[in-house]
């Protein structure tokens, strides 16, 4: 049995060293105001289930936002939480065919933290739609992690120097 490029999920992975304690990454990272600032020309708002502004395991996010010249809406749900370790969020309404999105956040000590997004996405309409993943969005998807975490790092390392 052979496998075809469209029936493979791309992963895109970013890791960032931030002088802040886990605890104080993670928390930001489950902000949905922090998220939502982090890519102010997408003009992105976030409306939780919940109507609080921190995520919870099992919470549901609808997230509004302008990429690749379009205006797009996705739900996604907290499926896994263990503070400080690790969470993930899968879409479970949108335009992909599944989207899960792994933070990950080991302790380095004195070092900070290494704080790793791991998103594995998966695009509609078969082949057509894995090449337009791997030439397109992919690397769209990694350029707003890096400035995702860019920011997450500059608030996390702002909080950290004032405590």
């Amino acid at each position: 049995m052979s496998v075809y490029a469209a029936d493979v999920p791309a992963v895109v992975e970013i890791v960032t060293v931030v002088k802040a304690a886990p605890e104080v990454i993670f928390d930001l990272e489950l902000d949905v105001d922090v998220h939502a600032a982090s890519l102010p020309g997408s003009q992105e708002t976030a409306t939780t289930s919940t109507g609080r502004r921190r995520l919870a395991l099992g919470d549901e996010v609808t997230f509004h936002a302008r990429h690749l010249g379009r205006y797009w809406s996705m739900v996604s749900r907290i499926t896994v939480h263990d503070r400080p370790h690790l969470f993930v969020d899968e879409q479970t309404r949108g335009p992909f065919r599944m989207l899960r999105h792994e933070h990950l956040f080991h302790d380095l000590g004195d070092a900070g933290t290494q704080m790793t997004d791991r998103m594995t996405v998966d695009a509609p309409l078969g082949l057509v739609g894995a090449v337009v993943t791997r030439l397109l969005l992919a690397p769209y998807l990694r350029r707003l992690l890096k400035q995702r975490a860019a920011h997450i790092k500059r608030v996390a390392e702002a909080y950290a120097d004032r405590i």
